[in-house]
């Protein structure tokens, strides 16, 4: 008599042993997914959190100069000064700890085995959608408004819509996303290549810039 508890599929091996392929796992973990929403996660966290230091720095001391200010273009004062830098009354940068922390706690929840329900990938995919708007508008308000580029913000922007893209293609292709079959299959063929869309995301940003700020001649002359 099988020791095997009733309901289990059996499976005999080349040696005649009767094993169970009740062990053998349907899914596999993203592994990689998680790695990257952690290391993601955590640059995200390190950027706002050393501009949260430095706007508590200037609250503290007037006349303190931020460590971020390397020139006239690359420089972080002008945009933690503006209201576009505490948009709904605190400075912006606490939203990116907090947020951050979020993404981090979910990639390492996920290492560790966890599942999430659809329903909580979708928030969580819709949180990165507000994320990416967010940034462009600080993208635009950055380039077009005051004139400046803030090295930690850039680290924000940079993150941000490569988590979009990540975020936004696995939830497709996993299906937590309710779309069609063939919308799937490809995402599901397009998710190896995503580098690609992030990599062009980011230059349609630098173009913009280079236009408006001339970067190339700014960081020269500097």
């Amino acid at each position: 008599m099988s020791d095997a508890p009733p309901n289990t599929p059996l499976d005999e091996g080349e040696d005649g042993v009767v094993e169970s392929s009740a062990e053998t796992p349907t899914t596999r973990r993203p592994l990689a997914f998680a790695v990257f929403l952690v290391i993601a996660g955590l640059v995200g966290f390190g950027a706002s959190f050393a501009l949260t230091l430095e706007k508590i720095e200037t609250l503290i001391n007037p006349s303190y100069v931020p460590s971020c200010n390397i020139s006239v273009l690359v420089s972080c004062g002008p945009n933690m000064a503006s209201w576009q830098g505490s948009l709904f009354g605190f400075p912006n940068p606490l939203i990116g700890v907090a947020s951050f922390a979020i993404v981090v706690a979910v990639g390492v929840s996920m290492l560790a085995g966890a599942r999430f329900a659809r329903w909580y990938w979708m928030l969580f995919n819709l949180g990165i959608v507000l994320a990416l708007v967010f940034v462009i508008w600080l993208i635009s308000q950055s380039i077009f408004v005051l004139g400046t580029l803030c090295p930690y913000c850039m680290v924000v922007w940079v993150v941000v819509i490569a988590l979009f893209w990540y975020v936004t293609v696995f939830n497709l292709k996993e299906g937590n996303i309710p779309v069609p079959e063939g919308v799937r299959s490809v995402a599901a063929l397009f998710y190896p290549f995503l580098w690609l869309l992030v990599l062009v995301s980011y230059l349609i940003v630098f173009v913009i810039a280079q236009l408006r700020l001339d970067v190339i001649q700014s960081l020269i002359n500097s």
